[in-house]
């Protein structure tokens, strides 16, 4: 699990936005998508969503699906949307050991 932004003031959603995280954490998830084979991402919510373009996905699996916060759970596809299974169907097709969530 990596947010973004991985830090905010109590209370105060997206507060250390455009400070700095989201240069770090686009270059975490490039260096993954780069130098490994087989990594399920799971992007959930709009702005993660705009992530799939650093992910090489001829080579790592992209999962989208709308956030599982309780404010928007209902009004986007979270519910259903069977990403744990389908990771673990992946990982058994490219001979990857299941994760027992």
């Amino acid at each position: 699990m990596l947010n973004s932004i991985l830090t905010v003031k109590k209370n105060e959603v997206r507060s250390h936005q455009n400070i700095g995280w989201e240069i770090f954490t686009d270059e975490i998830i490039k260096a993954i998508s780069k130098n490994f084979n087989g990594v399920v991402f799971m992007l959930w919510g709009e702005y993660a969503k705009k992530k799939n373009k650093l992910i090489n996905n001829n080579s790592n699996l992209i999962l989208e699906s709308g956030h599982p916060s309780p404010l928007s759970a209902n009004r986007g596809n979270w519910f259903g949307n069977r990403h744990f299974s389908q990771t673990n169907d992946y990982l058994i097709s490219i001979n990857k050991s299941k994760i027992f969530w």
